[in-house]
C-alpha cells in the first residue's frame, strides 16, 4: 500500500496544471473579440477527467480571471456530443473533413 498525501500530488501536477492554464490563456488571447466576449459573460466549461481535479476550476477562474466551471458529467460530454453531432450530421457535414 502507498500513501500520498494531497499536497505531494499537487506538487506532481502543478507544472501540467500551469501548462494547461497557460494554454487557455493564450487560446483566449488569440480569440476573436466577438467570441471572446461570449466565454467571458458565459464561462469556460471544464470537461474530460482533468475537470474532476478538485478546484482546478477556481484555479483556472483565477489565472486567467475568467468564471470558469466543471460541466455536468464531464466525463460523458464528449460521447453525448457525438452523439447529438450524429443525429444533426446534416448540419455538421460541412465541419467534417477526409483525410
Amino acid at each position: 500500500t502507498i500513501t500520498l498525501l494531497s499536497g505531494e500530488i499537487v506538487q506532481c501536477l502543478s507544472h501540467s496544471l500551469s501548462l494547461i492554464a497557460i494554454g487557455i490563456k493564450n487560446v483566449l488571447e488569440q480569440t476573436p473579440p466577438e467570441l471572446a466576449s461570449d466565454i467571458i459573460d458565459k464561462g469556460i466549461v471544464l470537461t474530460g477527467g482533468t475537470a474532476l481535479l478538485r478546484n482546478l476550476d477556481k484555479y483556472i477562474t483565477q489565472f486567467t480571471g475568467v468564471p470558469t466551471h466543471v460541466a455536468d458529467e464531464p466525463l460523458l460530454c464528449v460521447v453525448k456530443g457525438i452523439g447529438r453531432a450524429l443525429e444533426n450530421i446534416e448540419i455538421f457535414q460541412k465541419s467534417l473533413t477526409k483525410r
